[in-house]
């Protein structure tokens, strides 16, 4: 089969496409992903992957200069989208959301080729409410997606969020000679996902630098590009067990020693949580039709997480979390077995038998 597979810009759209295609390739089949313009700038590696990139923007209802440059870029791609169905010819067409699936999915779908979206959210983005209408088959992570979607359920499929697959528990020692830590501390993972949050960032070092027990604490602080220089300059003056990373592709070994995990609640970071049974404390980002809070209650309805809400973080307040859980260690265990309420679905290879169900 010829399998084109489109997605955006970050992390929570590549890591779930690449982890498809790994999925798709025991089958010898011929893939391309797209990607936009944008996704160029970050530190995902796709290199092992045949891929071509197309321009797309953010489009908003207001009239202004970047948004007519925006409708520029937009008209641009459906041009390029077209002309990337013509010359590949798939079979099937999968989308992860995102506006620049938009035009490829549509092309594929007036050519009468078989399209599948993917869903990683709870609540589902602008794209693929749209893209549901058209496609043969809507894949989703939450079984609570499909109230969200006004269409038939036989093509509603739940497959969960695909992962890549080297992220698998290790051992705690080879984690702990991985970043150079020493035993029977507390390991703490703070990461606001694949473009990092200069919110979580600041508040956490603010709430760090004040902490009376941080000699007990081991932490791992993925910053993103934009503050990386920064934290590192701040961390050095502390004299703090830490090791600080713009972009960490290894996340295998963070998830393994991490006794709490501080972070965004993308799908994606919620399926890797979910993978390895970190409890942790979520801020869902309050933008984007807030679906990142629907996403962070499906752990803290089973007790696996607790929110703070955007609005409400701040170093006091995580200082309190902090010394809670130090103090009562039995709070972090009762978290981590709370994860075995959640059913890890194989969710790369269950999506991958979908796209598989349309060969001819």
């Amino acid at each position: 089969m010829r399998v084109l597979i489109a997605g955006g810009s970050s992390g929570g759209h590549i890591f779930p496409a690449l982890a498809l295609i790994d999925s798709l390739n025991a089958y010898s089949n011929e893939i391309l992903l797209v990607l936009p313009q944008k996704s160029k700038e970050n530190k995902i590696p796709v290199d092992l992957v045949k891929i071509e990139y197309i321009h797309t923007t953010n489009l908003t209802l207001s009239l202004s200069k970047k948004n007519i440059l925006g409708a520029y870029f937009f008209l641009l791609a459906i041009f390029e989208s077209l002309r990337i169905i013509i010359r590949f010819k798939p079979d099937v067409a999968v989308g992860f959301g995102s506006l620049n699936t938009v035009p490829l999915i549509f092309w594929a779908w007036l050519f009468r080729i078989k399209t599948i979206i993917h869903e990683q959210n709870v609540i589902p983005g602008r794209a693929n409410r749209l893209l549901a209408k058209l496609a043969d088959k809507i894949a989703v992570s939450f079984s609570q997606t499909a109230n969200y979607l006004n269409i038939s359920a036989g093509r509603i499929t739940l497959v969960g969020n695909p992962v890549r697959k080297e992220l698998v528990r290790l051992n705690k020692e080879s984690a702990l000679d991985f970043f150079g830590f020493k035993k029977a501390r507390f390991n703490i993972l703070i990461t606001g996902g694949s473009q990092g949050s200069h919110k979580l960032n600041t508040v956490f070092f603010e709430s760090i630098s004040a902490f009376k027990k941080k000699d007990d604490l081991q932490i791992i602080h993925i910053s993103g590009i934009q503050d990386f220089a920064l934290l590192q300059n701040k961390y050095s003056s502390l004299g703090l067990s830490c090791k600080i990373f713009d972009f960490l592709p290894a996340m295998q070994y963070a998830y393994s020693l991490a006794d709490l995990v501080i972070c965004r609640a993308g799908a994606t970071t919620i399926a890797e949580l979910q993978q390895f049974g970190v409890p942790a404390i979520l801020v869902p980002y309050p933008f984007a039709y807030a679906h990142q809070l629907a996403n962070a209650r499906v752990l803290e309805s089973i007790k696996a997480a607790i929110i703070i809400n955007h609005e409400e973080l701040s170093a006091e307040r995580l200082s309190d979390e902090l010394l809670e859980f130090l103090e009562n260690p039995s709070k972090l265990e009762s978290m981590r077995q709370a994860y075995v309420k959640i059913k890890i679905l194989d969710a790369a290879s269950l999506l991958a038998k979908e796209v598989l169900n349309f060969r001819g």
